[in-house]
């Protein structure tokens, strides 16, 4: 299993280069981060600093949408990027949430969706796309290679993403929910005629070591509740949408029966005022929080799910110390050893 860093562009940028800098130095495959312009700072000016501060990573929004960027232009920075830097990017995408609702606006459909990660993944990947009338290619990107991911929760987005996407981006760690929308997505993906095992799993969520005390859980319960806010807000589309008896678990659908409402100001940020509806159970849940040894458990539950990366959301109060907790107590113990073999003569 890979692990992964989710990043927002809060300033200074050099702040986030930096961090992507030390999650390289721990073992961390991809360094991911937020896109909304409004809240943040602009992530393609920052992933060509991490890029060049770094030899390996792979780096992508999570998650960008179709509706605050031409797509041709978002192809085009991508495969600028790989031929500066060598194919090291990944394109995250979805239908849009806060990027598009703080300008007043709402998340693209499905069919928008479809549309969009078609022409990115074309031009992205040095081929031609149909746009209208017009075809189109980028001349100079014949050497790109862009795999596009896309996040979702409810059925149809799963659907889309198994007949689509390489790989599938789910937020949150609950197992039980993970194994549903892993089944979902592959289901979809044989469907329409492809390898189910090819589409990459990847579950994201914040992540927080503890010293295994009780107070050490509360602190880490109370930096990561934001999180289970942020993913009710997605949850409350799906339910007014499909309702509540849709075939979503419970286990998504039940706790935002106290939710009042979301204020993106305070969007992805700890100790956000209206994530207090989102109980201890939801963190633990949705998170995954406490010792070294408790993570791997977790992680390795993941694993046999088919999640083939985690990506740690990194909002609260202890980034530094988690890269290198995760550094020097986890990722080295996830792989499987090898043993070195002797071969006398």
């Amino acid at each position: 299993m890979d692990i992964g860093v989710v990043l927002q562009c809060t300033p200074p940028a050099s702040r986030v280069v930096e961090l992507a800098r030390i999650a390289e130095t721990h073992g961390f495959s991809h360094v991911w981060t937020f896109d909304s312009h409004l809240l943040w700072q602009e992530p393609y000016v920052i992933y060509s600093q991490i890029l060049a501060a770094t030899r390996k990573v792979v780096v992508g929004p999570m998650v960008t949408n179709p509706s605050t960027r031409d797509w041709t232009v978002t192809a085009s920075t991508f495969a600028t990027l790989n031929d500066m830097f060598g194919n090291r990017t990944v394109c995250g995408i979805g239908r849009g949430d806060s990027a598009v609702r703080t300008l007043g606006g709402r998340p693209a459909n499905l069919a928008t969706l479809r549309e969009s990660i078609g022409v990115i993944k074309e031009l992205g990947n040095g081929r031609s796309a149909r746009i209208g009338d017009t075809t189109v290619r980028f001349p100079w990107a014949a050497a790109s290679r862009l795999p596009v991911w896309v996040a979702g929760y409810g059925p149809r987005a799963l659907d889309l993403t198994g007949e689509v996407a390489d790989g599938f981006i789910l937020q949150l760690a609950d197992p039980d929910i993970t194994a549903w929308t892993i089944a979902r997505v592959r289901a979809a993906a044989e469907r329409a005629g492809r390898d189910p095992d090819a589409v990459t799993i990847c579950v994201a969520a914040p992540a927080y070591i503890t010293d295994g005390t009780a107070a050490a859980l509360k602190h880490a319960r109370e930096q990561c509740r934001w999180f289970g806010g942020m993913v009710g807000n997605h949850v409350a589309d799906i339910v007014a949408r499909y309702g509540a008896d849709s075939g979503v678990p419970q286990a998504l659908t039940d706790y935002i029966a106290g939710r009042q409402g979301y204020d993106y100001n305070e969007h992805g940020r700890a100790g956000n005022t209206h994530a207090e509806f989102v109980p201890d159970e939801i963190v633990d849940r949705f998170c995954i929080l406490g010792t070294p040894d408790e993570h791997l458990t977790r992680l390795r539950e993941l694993e046999a799910l088919g999640v083939d990366q985690f990506a740690v959301y990194l909002q609260h109060d202890a980034k530094t110390a988690t890269l290198e907790a995760y550094g020097e107590s986890v990722l080295p113990r996830l792989p499987h050893p090898i043993e070195a073999t002797v071969t006398n003569s």
